[in-house]
């Protein structure tokens, strides 16, 4: 099969030759150390080696100091780096203090279209080869904002005690990820299939808000920016860490085509939980945990869980890191191993 031809195959629970596959997102050091393991020179000769199907493609966002499109607002009243592993949602946030909803236009709101590169990410996408699956990393996660414009405790009190507050806020930032998109979408046009869209809702243990919270103040954001992709016939795979396993069905429900990244050793998001509640619902990404095998394990053990995971999801499971992000520890022999299994 082509690398077209499994994905889609796999997400739409198809038999497939083998599963689909993403690296994910290696972060500098990691990327380098890949590189030097692989005796590549570059993230494209990588991809190739590995006969990964899900090639990446990031925002061009020009917005010093961290140039990412996750750091667009400056909500923070306290100093920090800005940048997108360095940022913090319990900080202080600019609307802390405030209680009247006609005071959202007191923040000085960015416009995305003078900050997104369209030209940039026509160049981008057309740069990747066809064969490969073209995701569009837009994140566009209007409730960790909403969170950072606060301070998280505060914004998840303002959210039960001063409602239209929250929903004021949260929904000028959902305008600001619809606009960004847009411009995004229209540039990529005919040379984009998937999206990578989240939040963060889960803990190790469980949601950070109940259920139904969510559906009230956050889903309908969701469900536009869910929709304004599939307007563009694009895939949608929605991002969220931590244990998500009570608002699955929501996702699904509002449109998402794939949920990621099935964080293996959160509370009820094991592979075979998963398997016997939503089987041939929706499909999954991720379920290689990288909390503790893909650093501490050896590339035996690696291999034994993907084959694990190969039995339980023939079909209708990404395999990939269960992080987005691939960092410095570990080791790349067990993404190595990762991508051996896959295809034995």
């Amino acid at each position: 099969m082509t690398h077209r031809e499994r994905f889609y195959a796999t997400i739409a629970n198809q038999p497939v030759d083998h599963p689909a596959s993403w690296l994910g997102l290696p972060v500098p050091d990691a990327q380098q150390g890949l590189l030097d393991f692989f005796k590549v020179d570059s993230v494209d000769e990588l991809k190739v080696l590995l006969d990964d199907d899900i090639y990446p493609i990031e925002v061009p966002y020009h917005f010093p100091p961290s140039n990412h499109i996750a750091c667009a607002f400056k909500f923070a009243k306290i100093s920090h780096d800005d940048k997108p592993d360095e940022r913090t949602l319990t900080a202080p946030g600019f609307f802390e203090d405030m209680e009247d909803p006609a005071d959202v236009d007191l923040f000085p709101w960015p416009d995305p279209a003078l900050y997104l590169d369209m030209d940039e990410s026509r160049r981008l996408a057309q740069a990747v080869s066809p064969e490969y699956i073209r995701m569009g990393v837009m994140w566009s996660a209007h409730f960790q904002d909403a969170c950072a414009a606060f301070g998280m405790e505060k914004a998840l009190m303002v959210m039960l005690m001063n409602p239209e507050m929250f929903t004021t806020v949260i929904d000028r930032i959902t305008d600001f990820y619809l606009k960004a998109n847009e411009l995004f979408y229209e540039a990529t046009k005919g040379y984009l299939d998937a999206v990578l869209i989240g939040n963060d809702f889960g803990s190790q243990c469980g949601l950070m808000v109940d259920p139904e919270s969510l559906r009230a103040y956050v889903f309908p954001g969701t469900k536009k920016l869910i929709d304004q992709a599939k307007s563009y016939g694009l895939k949608v795979i929605h991002h969220s860490c931590g244990s998500i396993f009570p608002i699955i069905d929501d996702l699904v429900e509002l449109g998402v085509d794939v949920i990621h990244p099935i964080q293996a050793l959160a509370q009820d998001m094991d592979a075979p939980n998963l398997k016997a509640h939503f089987e041939g619902k929706t499909s999954f990404c991720g379920g290689v945990d990288a909390q503790h095998l893909l650093v501490n394990g050896s590339p035996e053990q690696v291999t034994r869980k993907v084959i694990e995971l190969k039995g339980l999801f023939p079909t209708g499971l990404i395999i990939s890191p269960s992080h987005e992000a691939i960092l410095q520890d570990i080791p790349p022999a067990n993404i190595k191993a990762l991508f051996e299994a896959l295809k034995s």
